[in-house]
């Protein structure tokens, strides 16, 4: 058994094709079943149901590739460990946002890592938090911005900043709109427009308004900017996060309403594996975020303390 076999089992399960897979991995076909079929032959199992188009794992297999891509990630966290010796930070970055976040954050996010590591090539995937938990744990990725507290064994959490709720309400609702600031008892289920289900930020807004969302309106939004384009036509109201201000043209900003009192907000961390062993490059990620976040939104350690990992 070498890393080599490994590497070609997981391009396999990903690209679920053999001479693709092949391709991915630079070398041929007839090599990478060759290599395959050898360690098949040495695990006493088969790993791939080659009878399938396409190609699936068998059962043994998906267990044996997951463990297998942990394998792959700690060898690069191996890697790493010689690598921060070094002055420049090189390599590759696999990470993840969540969709609520990546049209404020990414677009700035890649000048700033471009500018201060320019020699790190980053992938980032936008997904949804459960889905990025399971990537964590499997070692897909390394590294996702989403929202917190998620309490998984295994995970960890560094907070960057808070962002707060508001309340974007439609000209329509007049009661609503008169008002200079708005509780969360104010908000009427029957107007509310909902994320579609498995958003985090779907259960944040239902847990805001202390509400059963079976009361709220039916149409489920794959985005932001669509509900808010809802509530222009339809009347009604949704909840929006802070960072989605700016992108509201002049006009949109007049719906806007603030939470009085104890401002409902959500908190947006840094996710890791515990084993995540690159100290520089996480502590140049934070320092890109503090540049691109309003500072009194940033949680208050990023200024006083350095990442220790």
């Amino acid at each position: 058994m070498n890393i080599q076999q490994l590497e070609y089992i997981i391009a396999v399960d990903r690209i679920r094709h053999f001479a693709r897979a092949a391709e991915a991995c630079g070398v041929s076909q007839p090599t990478l079943s060759m290599m395959i079929q050898k360690l098949e032959e040495e695990l006493g199992v088969e790993l791939f149901d080659r009878k399938r188009s396409p190609v699936e794992a068998t059962a043994i297999g998906r267990k044996l590739i997951s463990q297998a891509k942990v394998i792959n990630f700690n060898l690069k966290q191996f890697r790493e460990i010689a690598e921060s010796a070094k002055d420049s930070i090189e390599g590759e970055l696999n990470m993840a946002i969540i969709p609520t976040l990546a049209p404020y954050i990414i677009p700035k996010f890649f000048g700033e890592v471009k500018e201060r590591l320019p020699d790190l090539k980053v992938r980032i995937s936008e997904i949804r938090t459960s889905e990025i938990i399971e990537k964590l744990k499997s070692a897909e990725i390394e590294l996702a911005i989403i929202s917190t507290p998620i309490d998984e064994p295994g995970i960890l959490e560094l907070p960057l900043f808070y962002e707060r709720f508001i309340a974007y309400i439609s000209p329509m609702e007049k009661e609503k709109y008169k008002m200079d600031k708005v509780e969360t008892i104010d908000l009427d289920p029957r107007g509310m427009w909902l994320l579609q289900e498995g958003h985090c930020f779907r259960s944040q807004m239902i847990n805001i308004c202390h509400k059963n969302s079976d009361s709220m309106q039916i149409y489920e939004a794959g985005s932001i900017e669509t509900l808010i384009r809802i509530v222009d036509k339809n009347g009604g109201y949704t909840l929006i996060p802070e960072l989605h201000i700016s992108a509201l043209t002049t006009e949109q900003k007049k719906n806007i309403r603030f939470f009085t009192g104890d401002e409902p907000r959500r908190e947006i961390s840094f996710v890791f594996r515990e084993d995540f062993v690159k100290e520089r490059l996480i502590n140049e990620l934070v320092e890109a975020v503090k540049e691109m976040i309003p500072q009194f939104m940033l949680d208050k350690r990023l200024s006083k303390f350095r990442v220790k990992l």
